[in-house]
């Protein structure tokens, strides 16, 4: 049987199921992931669940979301980090040592392997040939106390790529055009697969910035072959050790095809306030900028600090432009300090922040009021810079550097300067004295500050379900919208009591005022509910404030997995039309006494009168999770009956 590269890589880590496209699957994963941001619920999770140690692989915690430390919260929750992984076995990243996915992609990343990882950008592993995917803290938790990671088997693109850049078109523009093309919907249920001679013309890091940004077309992962590229990358880490070749066999079988010349792209951007907003660039070129921002997971990578070096090198950035630099890395950092590309930087007036996610996801270097920003993010959700009235658009760091220097939106093709020729570096300089070995006693009792509130306690579900319509809501709702990212909310995600006090507040500052005198209720959306962030606050604040089912025309991967795992119905309608059947303040009801995959129920408007089917897209053992109350009253019965 020919197999493609994706097929190749989960036949590698399958335990339950087959590669049989829309089936459920599961496997045992090689390593796992965990950011600060997100990992503070996995641990109380597995301190609710009594764990011990890991029982995986490999596990790596980095510390590089909430490192504002405006008070005591941000440095608290570090401490606890440091101390119940040291007591896990789990090793972690010195706080500040790098952003997480590019860390990884340095030190730990290895082809053929597969990693679980509690961001939703952990697929940008993709770029080194890992099967990587995103999911939220509960089921990180799973994974590292070695339970089955299930997911439905995806369809598989093939993007085949022909031709090489041009020069000034790095390869942003490559994932730009896929989310041109195919929209921040296109990708659910898929696996992007990139093939083709144009493969081998980007180095590893360019790749994983490919991979990275595959994220917000919904799309379960992406990967791209191993390579001589990718031995040379292992090399330059001295990791030449871990390399296998791998790629797809000559004559597998695709579900899609898309075709990319390399050759005939252009720069392209983002417009506010999604990533699939593209046009040509040459559309807004002269728009006044305000402010710029370079760095995040997706493109701060050494080839991209040289490139926005090249560019800046004796000269100023326009006056009334505010810019920051994000380096990925502490490597990255020492490497163009080195060559003498920081010193260009920070001369032509750029601010340089730490190597962390920071203004990314609102986590400082807001833009000013009504400001247009431009950065080489992966998201410009709305609001999600800490400024709502921002506009954030999404461009490559090419034209981030041209436009900072020039006040407008500017065609960096267009600069009296020649492109740069990147040379991956025979050896990298080792930076491998950032992570911080487990400790191999037991006895350690974690630091916990105030703020670091235990799990809520979640209820099972009724037998039915009888509730008001608190929200009705547009499509593409983000998790952003539900839960705010931002330097106010981030410290207190470890504390959901707290924060569910700002829960949905981009769309209805109200809500949880009404959810908690109601007691209750249903949102009601339309396409493509939860798309973006790994975040399972986004299901947990909706769930701790009363709400038992979202009926949706479409979800999320991601966000569909966090509803099911803290007890949330996901349902939707039959008939898409039936959305225009509810209004807010409706009176639902619903019998949930029998939740049976793939059943089609009955959901009465009591208000109208109006009979709508409804029917879930949750497999069977997310039902009984659902029915449970969550998946973590399910695994502690579990535990129970082990003792």
């Amino acid at each position: 049987m020919k197999l493609t590269l994706t097929e190749k890589l989960i036949k590698n880590s399958l335990v339950e199921g087959s590669l049989e496209r829309g089936t459920r699957i599961g496997i045992k994963a090689d390593q796992a992931l965990m950011h600060d941001l997100n990992a503070m619920m996995t641990y109380l999770a597995l301190e609710s669940l009594e764990l011990d140690k890991v029982k995986i692989n490999l596990a790596v915690q980095y510390i590089d979301h909430n490192m504002m430390q405006a008070d005591f919260k941000n440095d608290d929750d570090h401490r606890y980090i440091q101390d119940i992984t040291s007591k896990l076995g789990i090793i972690t990243a010195r706080p500040g040592s790098g952003i997480c996915h590019q860390l990884h992609l340095e030190h730990w990343g290895i082809p053929g392997k597969s990693l679980i990882g509690g961001d939703s950008h952990t697929v940008a592993a993709g770029g080194i040939a890992m099967l990587s995917i995103g999911v939220g803290g509960f089921d990180s938790a799973m994974v590292l106390a070695g339970e089955t990671f299930y997911f439905t088997m995806p369809k598989i693109v093939k993007v085949e790529l022909t031709g090489k850049l041009p020069p000034f078109v790095s390869a942003k523009n490559i994932i730009l055009e896929v989310l041109r093309r195919i929209g921040v919907k296109g990708g659910v249920g898929k696996i992007l697969e990139y093939t083709g001679p144009g493969v081998k013309t980007l180095n590893v890091a360019e790749r994983s910035t490919i991979t990275n940004m595959g994220q917000e077309t919904g799309a379960t992962t992406s990967v791209f072959p191993s390579d001589e590229n990718t031995r040379q990358w292992l090399r330059a880490y001295n990791r030449e050790k871990d390399y296998q070749p791998l790629e797809a066999d000559d004559g597998a079988v695709y579900d899609e095809v898309i075709k990319i010349n390399l050759s005939a792209l252009e720069p392209l951007i983002a417009l506010p306030h999604l990533p699939d907003n593209i046009v040509p660039l040459s559309d807004v070129l002269g728009t006044k900028v305000d402010q710029v921002m370079i760095g995040s997971c997706t493109n701060t990578a050494l080839n991209d600090i040289l490139s926005v070096a090249n560019i800046l090198k004796g000269n100023t950035v326009h006056k009334d432009v505010d810019i920051g630099l994000y380096p990925s890395t502490r490597t990255v950092i020492r490497e163009s300090v080195m060559r003498g590309a920081y010193d260009d930087i920070v001369s032509a007036g750029v601010r340089i922040f730490e190597p962390i996610c920071g203004g990314c996801n609102g986590n400082g270097f807001a833009p000013k009021t009504d400001g247009i920003s431009l950065r080489t993010t992966p998201r410009n959700f709305y609001g999600r810079t800490g400024t709502k009235t921002a506009q954030v658009y999404l461009c490559s760091p090419e034209v981030a550097a041209a436009s900072a220097l020039y006040g407008v939106i500017t065609d960096p093709r267009t600069l009296d300067i020649d492109d740069i020729k990147y040379e991956l570096p025979e050896r990298f300089l080792d930076d491998s004295n950032i992570f911080v070995m487990p400790s191999l006693s037991p006895d350690i009792v974690p630091r916990r500050g105030p703020n670091i509130k235990p799990i809520p306690p979640m209820e099972a579900m009724e037998d039915t379900i009888k509730e008001k319509v608190l929200l009705k809501l547009d499509d593409d709702i983000t998790t952003d919208h539900i839960c705010p990212a931002g330097a106010k909310y981030l410290p207190i995600r470890s504390n959901i009591p707290e924060l569910s006090k700002h829960g949905f507040k981009m769309v209805d500052e109200t809500f949880p005022n009404r959810a908690k005198e109601a007691g209750g209720g249903i949102i009601v959306a339309g396409e493509n509910y939860g798309q973006g962030s790994s975040r399972e606050q986004a299901a947990i604040i909706p769930r701790y404030l009363g709400i038992k089912a979202v009926i949706a025309k479409s979800f999320a991967r991601l966000h569909l997995a966090n509803m099911c795992n803290w007890g949330i119905l996901p349902l939707t309608f039959v008939d898409r039309r039936d959305y225009e059947k509810i209004s807010s303040e409706d009176i639902l009801e619903l019998d949930t006494s029998n939740l049976k995959e793939n059943k089609i129920y009955t959901l009465v408007n009591k208000t109208t009168g109006e009979k709508i089917s409804v029917q879930s897209p949750a497999s069977q053992d997310e039902l009984n999770y659902i029915k449970a109350g969550g998946r973590i009253n399910l695994v502690k019965e579990k535990l129970k009956g082990i003792e």
